[in-house]
């Protein structure tokens, strides 16, 4: 059993938590997150969130101990979600190399990379993307998951090549370890 459930998920003000059977509504300043889920229960007390393990499920005990694990992740995913709709993430990517740059079109994001077309990637709904250098990539949003997976994206377009003095997209702050390049 996860220790975290031992803990309230606190509710700052301006947020507005709906608990309706299988679903969960979190609406805040920036926008509004659903989460469908089973085999966990949620109890508002105030402006604290209470999460546990649904009672009286009449299911093998191998099933109900595979879904004890659940409850912890659950808890972080709705704590994300709370946090997603008040402060929201974001995350910032750098590119390095000669030549390589960043910019935006519209929405789109225009990467050159150098391959013989630029890569472009357009962010999904509740994703946007600023360009304020053309080295530097930022990915705003407020569903956590959805974040990292427009940078991941992002970054896979040209990993950092550990042989070539590490150019390529790479997250701020990231350390790249390069190798020597083999003598003959």
């Amino acid at each position: 059993m996860s220790r975290l459930i031992k803990k309230p998920i606190e509710i700052p003000k301006g947020v507005d938590v709906k608990i309706e059977p299988s679903m969960l509504t979190v609406k805040g300043p920036r926008g509004q997150l659903t989460m469908s889920y089973l085999f966990v229960d949620f109890k508002l007390d105030g402006n604290n969130l209470w999460v546990s393990q649904k009672e009286n499920l009449d299911l093998p005990p191998r099933v109900l101990k595979k879904n004890k694990s659940i409850i912890g992740t659950r808890w972080a995913l709705v704590r994300n979600m709370v946090e997603g709709v008040t402060k929201g993430f974001q995350k910032e990517l750098e590119v390095e190399g000669v030549g390589y740059r960043a910019q935006l079109q519209g929405k789109s994001l225009l990467l050159n990379l150098g391959y013989i077309q630029p890569v472009k990637i357009d962010p999904p709904d509740g994703i946007t993307i600023e360009v304020p250098k053309p080295n530097q990539i930022i990915v705003k949003g407020i569903d956590k998951g959805l974040v990292g997976q427009v940078a991941a994206k992002i970054r896979k377009t040209r990993e950092p090549m550990v042989f070539a003095k590490g150019k390529g997209v790479r997250y701020a702050g990231e350390v790249i370890r390069l190798k020597e390049v083999k003598k003959v």
